[in-house]
């Protein structure tokens, strides 16, 4: 699909696991956003909205959701797992055409999969004058130094790297992450905030193994190395591993 890549479209084969071993989104989350918009969260729009797991949140909150999915797997395994008040459209952001605006706009893990060009410009034609665009997601890095040193080097002749680096060039140091640089930078948008809510996790070794292997850089292994980094890293892990998966928020208010 226009302005999907083959990696961004690599998910749909593992979305009972990609259901299963990716974690849920804090009611905290909810309550940041809703607690910044003006006005009330009536109606939303998804972008990429993978198994539902941002979907639910929001749903569960009383707030009407489209959820917008490429990905026909993906798409069929959201809705097995979210109320009837959610419409579902097969679409890549590029493809979209609603035909209405909405109060929020909401991107979970998966504004980075969308095409730069005319992106901004795209998500405030989605958004009711002052609606809120928000953007959220983050790593979940082993927390032990250790053991991510063991499972760097384990993976290391097969991966050299699983990150996915900033879209815009934006260092990991820098104050501001993307993609907040691009909406400080964008006239459509207004009070442009970046939050951090803390999340500390614990996994069986098997089970976060499984969560790699929804991880687009591991899927875009070959099958056979799949098999094998995954049996290198399960080797050199401890029984149970301990994960800092920070949610990086990003809120911004389209412009009257």
């Amino acid at each position: 699909m226009r302005g999907m890549s083959v990696r961004a479209l690599s998910f749909g084969a593992v979305a009972q696991a990609y259901e299963k071993f990716r974690p849920g989104y804090p009611d905290e989350l909810f309550s940041l956003v809703a607690d910044y918009a003006s006005g009330p969260l009536a109606t939303a729009l998804e972008i990429g909205a993978g198994t539902g797991k941002a979907t639910r949140l929001f749903a569960g909150h009383g707030v009407t959701v489209t959820a917008t999915e490429p990905d026909d797997a993906m798409l069929a395994e959201l809705r097995n797992h979210v109320p009837a008040s959610v419409t579902t459209i097969q679409a890549s952001f590029e493809e979209l055409d609603p035909g209405s605006t909405f109060d929020l706009v909401f991107a979970a893990a998966a504004l980075h999969w969308t095409s730069a060009e005319g992106r901004w410009t795209r998500v405030a034609s989605l958004l009711k004058p002052g609606g809120v665009f928000a953007s959220f997601g983050g790593p979940m890095d082993l927390s032990d130094e250790a053991v991510a040193e063991d499972m760097q080097q384990a993976q290391a002749p097969f991966l050299e790297s699983a990150g996915f680096p900033s879209p815009d060039g934006t260092p990991p140091e820098a104050e501001m992450q993307w993609p907040g640089t691009e909406l400080l930078a964008s006239e459509l948008f207004t009070d442009v905030q970046q939050h951090v809510i803390e999340r500390r996790l614990t996994m069986t070794a098997r089970d976060y193994v499984s969560h790699l292997s929804t991880v687009s850089a591991y899927l875009g292994l070959p099958v056979d190395q799949q098999e094998e980094v995954y049996r290198r890293i399960e080797q050199v892990l401890p029984p149970t591993v301990e994960l800092t998966a920070d949610l990086f928020v990003h809120l911004a208010r389209r412009t009257a």
